[in-house]
């Protein structure tokens, strides 16, 4: 049996951030200190964020009680499954994270 070569593909995915700091209201940066501008989408009973990779300068980081109260937690910490906890105990699942360093997150239902 011959395999199509086109078929063997597989996509470079880039790896996904261990942890996403909150450095001000606008931005989120990495463990190598790239700069993440998060969108929030609110949809029919979910929050999702596309938190894109771009390089933006870095300013001296806000605390977090300098922050204002966000719907984003202040980290997120990567954790199996390809999900991130938030700080504030929250999972969030990977949707997506493509090349072009768009990373899709969707907040799941807190467990009862």
């Amino acid at each position: 049996v011959c395999t199509p070569r086109w078929f063997l593909f597989e996509p470079d995915y880039p790896p996904d951030p261990d942890h996403l700091w909150r450095w001000n209201m606008l931005l989120f940066v990495d463990e190598t200190y790239r700069t993440w501008l998060p969108i929030i989408i609110k949809m029919e009973g979910s929050l999702q964020v596309l938190m894109r990779q771009e390089d933006y300068p870095l300013e001296s980081p806000l605390s977090p009680t300098e922050m204002t109260p966000s719907l984003l937690p202040v980290l997120y910490q990567l954790y199996p499954e390809r999900r991130y906890r938030g700080s504030d105990s929250s999972l969030w699942r990977i949707v997506y994270h493509i090349e072009v360093e768009d990373m899709l997150l969707e907040q799941l239902p807190a467990p009862e």
